[in-house]
């Protein structure tokens, strides 16, 4: 069993995640910490206290407990929420495994947006069926934010992994030319999955989700 005892062990697993910087944003070079870049939030925060490294880390407040209870390297917040940040001392006690779980965690919480949890859902749509912005929005968690599906789309980064092309309204209806670069794009790149598109619509029930 292996334990993570520095400060470097703990940045260097904080930058190995998707979008992330280091930052010392205070005078005291004491505190080191690790941002995503999407929101420029810290999801890792390093300072030395009372002869350790001490680690702030974002949790759900469920969990939040679950990590104190197991470990009592694991404290309230310094200096932080005590409901939605932990403390890890890095005392030793605390297997790597763990302490990465924790880290990994607070990014996710820390990086979690509305675009992100919509691109993520329409990833799942399968190639030769639609969904509609309702049933994309349920599946990022919030079935209230259809039309925030429609603008996230219209922002797609990755058109060439986020399938954008598969949402349609809630009669099956395609978007506007402008939302793929011109007219027909969007039917074209559904007929090549074999999705039948009639008079700019989408039979639902033969082809939905």
């Amino acid at each position: 069993m292996s334990n993570m005892t520095t400060r470097e062990e703990a940045l260097e697993y904080g930058l190995s995640l998707a979008d992330t910087y280091q930052d010392a944003p205070f005078s005291d070079l004491n505190w080191q910490l690790v941002r995503y870049k999407g929101n420029k939030k810290a999801f890792l925060w390093t300072y030395e206290k009372d002869g350790y490294i001490n680690l702030n880390v974002k949790t759900d407040p469920d969990k939040a407990f679950f990590w104190r209870q197991a470990y009592k390297a694991v404290v309230p917040g310094y200096h932080q929420n005590k409901q939605h940040w932990n403390t890890i001392i890095l005392d030793g006690s605390i297997p790597e495994s763990d302490i990465k779980i924790m880290i990994a965690e607070s990014y996710d919480l820390v990086s979690d947006s509305p675009s992100k949890r919509i691109y993520e859902a329409v990833k799942k749509i399968p190639k030769g069926r639609v969904a509609t912005y309702g049933q994309v929005a349920e599946m990022a968690g919030d079935k209230n934010m259809a039309r925030a599906v429609g603008n996230a789309l219209h922002k797609n980064p990755e058109p060439g992994t986020i399938p954008c092309h598969r949402v349609v309204n809630s009669k099956g209806e395609l978007a506007g030319a402008f939302a793929f670069g011109g007219a027909g794009v969007q039917a074209d790149l559904l007929a090549k999955e074999g999705v039948a598109v009639k008079e700019g619509k989408v039979d639902l029930k033969q082809f939905g989700i």
